[in-house]
């Protein structure tokens, strides 16, 4: 591996960001190389079909590619990130015809202490070991992947991505207040569901 190349690949994301905005095409190769399993992962948590999971997870990161030089402040290259996403995962619902699932925000919860975590299988695993993190894995998403859309996206923001939940009301057009009470409730579904498991 060239140095050239090494160099590259110990910028921060920031740092690759600006230089991509001025037309360093090796930084901005660097950068999608970077995000690309991550944009791959949250919309694999998005859609509840992965039938085109590839096909939408490039088109992200040819958004990003084609307009990184209108990102004013490249410390805000995670949070456009995610409205970019956001907004794609958006214009797929709408192209298939679907209306999005609308949600009562009247039930009031109080918030509960329930850290979402998934398990990046260990290479050093035994066999039964990675069988019970990929099945765990596996039962997470699904349960995810049931929840009513704008429980999904807030919780898939904060827990996968770590935006703040002023990034999230932002990234979702709503306020701080809706994006707490959404994620809060999320939780518990999630709790619910995945109780006999974890």
């Amino acid at each position: 591996m060239s140095e050239h190349k090494l160099l590259y690949r110990k910028m921060t994301l920031e740092e690759l960001v600006v230089l991509s905005q001025k037309e360093d095409y090796k930084a901005l190769e660097e950068l999608i190389k970077k995000i690309q399993s991550e944009v791959y992962a949250t919309l694999s948590y998005l859609l509840k079909s992965i039938d085109n999971l590839s096909d939408l997870t490039q088109e992200v990161l040819l958004k990003v590619a084609k307009n990184i030089s209108a990102l004013k402040n490249p410390k805000c290259f995670k949070g456009w990130l995610n409205q970019i996403i956001t907004n794609t995962y958006y214009d797929e619902i709408r192209k298939k015809k679907k209306t999005p699932e609308t949600i009562s925000i009247d039930y009031n919860c109080e918030p509960m202490n329930f850290a979402l975590k998934i398990e990046i299988p260990d290479k050093k695993n035994k066999p039964i070991e990675k069988c019970i993190t990929a099945e765990c894995e596996r039962l997470i998403k699904s349960a995810i992947r049931e929840l009513p859309e704008a429980f999904r996206i807030a919780i898939i923001l904060r827990e996968f991505q770590g935006l703040s939940y002023e990034e999230i009301a932002q990234t979702t057009n709503s306020s701080v207040g809706t994006v707490k009470s959404r994620i809060s409730r999320a939780r518990i579904r999630l709790q619910e569901a995945l109780k006999n498991y974890i």
